[in-house]
């Protein structure tokens, strides 16, 4: 599944009692329909994202970005202390292509190298290593 939206805070790595390292960050995703009568209704849904491949992505998550996650989603419903019902979403990253302005592309992908394009003129050019391949 593909989800494109910005982040609402900087991403944060967290280190767990086994050492592994995740990043996590939170995307709110804008839609709107026409409902009945006619109407624009504008709709958000936020997500509560996780991704363990590399801990370096995060210093690329500030708040605001606009990124495009691939991964999976489910859900969680839980009872508060007052015994309301609470669900959220989240989602389990496996990709994320960060499209930061006109001028910087970033993509995390599932081997976890983070690599930045800078784009000038319609050209594009790789600040990170190149990966041997002929284009």
């Amino acid at each position: 599944m593909n989800i494109i939206g910005r982040l609402t805070r900087d991403a944060k790595v967290n280190t767990l009692p086994n050492e592994k390292q995740v990043v996590n960050f939170s995307v709110a995703v804008n839609d709107s329909y026409k409902n009945k009568q006619g109407e624009r209704v504008q709709l958000t849904e936020y997500f509560n994202c996780a991704y363990w491949i590399s801990p370096n992505v995060a210093k690329v998550l500030t708040k605001g970005a606009l990124v495009e996650l691939t991964g999976r989603v489910s859900a969680q419903v839980w009872l508060n202390k007052e015994g309301k019902a609470n669900a959220a979403l989240h989602f389990h990253t496996s990709q994320i292509k960060l499209h930061g302005g006109r001028d910087t592309e970033t993509a995390a992908g599932d081997n976890g190298n983070v690599q930045t394009k800078t784009i000038k003129k319609g050209k594009t050019e790789n600040t990170a290593e190149d990966n041997d391949l002929p284009f």
